[in-house]
């Protein structure tokens, strides 16, 4: 794998993306820093549920069911985007270690599975949305890192100081471009905050939900701009559609609740 440079900041890294091996299988630094962001989701959701009075058991079955559909979720969306490729190489499919995950998949069915749960277990799908908001924004600012590590998720061409330079096998050369890997993170991380923050002041149930698809909806539609490994349905970037009827949805529903509900 060739280095990654920071070269206006003076940094270089050389990172091999196999961490090691167990009994010959290869162990990747990018499912490590997945799961690693899995876990502190889980922890951080474990403790939220206690605090708000909701059955900790709760959140263990909804990461039970969640996990398995998200990363369903995830390969699904990112081949039904790529059909093309896939029509003709069918067992392709079930390669996910050759890469092509979506995040607004695993979100989308990880959310269908928890409103199922919810429905068949008469659980507060609204207290329970909010709670995985806030571990879903902390999961996805540690996991950007797993990107950088693939050297994968990256912008255009720049020249800003903080570009990223890595080695671009089309060109056969070392290319500038922008981290949106980075930027990702940063702005998950700032509105992981952020809703930690307010998540005591809310003013009634699902409204952190709702902040944090306003929150990475926005973020996502500016940032899937600059990407240069973009999913597209005819001219339009999906991500960016997706992002901005989250950002609309969110929006409205925010307005509507803040009207016709009673502040706590």
């Amino acid at each position: 794998m060739q280095p990654i440079g920071f070269p206006g900041l003076g940094l270089e890294f050389n990172i091999d993306p196999v961490a090691f091996r167990a009994f010959g299988i290869p162990i990747y630094w990018y499912g490590i820093i997945i799961s690693i962001g899995f876990m502190i989701a889980v922890i951080l959701a474990h403790y939220e549920a206690r605090r708000v009075g909701l059955n900790s058991e709760v959140i263990l079955d909804v990461a039970l069911y969640g996990t398995p559909s998200a990363i369903v979720g995830a390969r699904l969306y990112y081949v039904l985007f790529n059909w093309s490729f896939y029509k003709n190489n069918i067992m392709e499919i079930f390669s996910i270690r050759h890469g092509g995950m979506a995040i607004y998949g695993a979100i989308l069915a990880a959310l269908l599975s928890t409103v199922i749960y919810c429905k068949i277990n008469k659980v507060d799908l609204w207290k329970v949305c909010d709670i995985g908001a806030l571990g879903l924004l902390i999961a996805q600012a540690i996991g950007r890192w797993g990107n950088f590590v693939n050297q994968e998720a990256y912008g255009g061409p720049t020249r800003l100081p903080w570009r990223m330079e890595i080695f671009d096998i089309d060109a056969q050369a070392r290319i500038s471009v922008h981290p949106t890997f980075l930027y990702e993170s940063l702005w998950n991380l700032v509105g992981f905050l952020f809703l930690f923050w307010y998540r005591k002041r809310k003013k009634f149930d699902g409204e952190i939900f709702l902040l944090y698809g306003l929150w990475y909806g926005l973020g996502r539609f500016w940032i899937e701009g600059m990407r240069a490994d973009s999913l597209y349905w005819g001219s339009f970037r999906i991500s960016q559609v997706v992002a901005f009827v989250s950002v609309f949805l969110c929006a409205g529903l925010l307005i509507y609740y803040r009207k016709n509900k009673k502040a706590y």
